[in-house]
């Protein structure tokens, strides 16, 4: 079975990565670049079903998956079951017999203090028919994911460096 691999270094804590790449409002934000709209209807719990989606000329269309494996901040499996095509759940066209079977892979490793996302794509009928669209829109994805944690993670630490402790164990703030 054919598989693709991408991955990229975060300077952001494990959990920080994990609900940037999972949560509703930043997932919409990352997956900007493989279609705009792009979002997802469903709980990332093991076993549900999930639809991948993003408008297109004649409505919604997208994938019918399911969260195969999630372990939380270290791996989560989303098998593709089929396709949406204009708002409706297809299991047997040819376009969703090459999505049927394939395996998208989120693997999180943390490595002192920042986190490795790696993305492993296996299915050879869905990477063969969309592998340049994969190889573009990837590295682009994961940049976007990769600053958007980041950035999380920056005002982050400029709020807690703002506040100071004076002597008399009251804070203040630096404006």
């Amino acid at each position: 079975m054919s598989n693709l691999q991408y991955s990229i270094i975060i300077n952001a804590p494990v959990e920080r990565v994990w609900k940037t790449m999972l949560g509703e409002n930043t997932y919409r934000k990352w997956t900007e670049v493989f279609m705009p709209g792009s979002h997802y209807i469903g709980n990332w719990s093991e076993g549900s079903k999930m639809l991948f989606l993003a408008p297109v000329n004649k409505g919604i269309s997208g994938t019918v998956s399911r969260i195969n494996d999630n372990r939380k901040h270290e791996f989560i499996s989303i098998e593709h079951l089929g396709v949406v095509k204009e708002g409706k759940e297809d299991f047997i066209s040819e376009e969703a017999r090459v999505w049927a079977g394939s395996f998208e892979n989120y693997i999180f490793n943390e490595i002192n203090g920042a986190t490795e996302v790696l993305v492993d794509l296996v299915g050879a009928n869905a990477i063969e028919q969309y592998r340049d669209m994969f190889e573009n829109a990837w590295p682009k994805a994961l940049q976007k994911l990769k600053e958007l944690a980041e950035q999380h993670e920056t005002s982050r630490v400029k709020k807690r460096k703002s506040i100071t402790r004076i002597p008399s164990g009251r804070t203040r703030s630096r404006t």
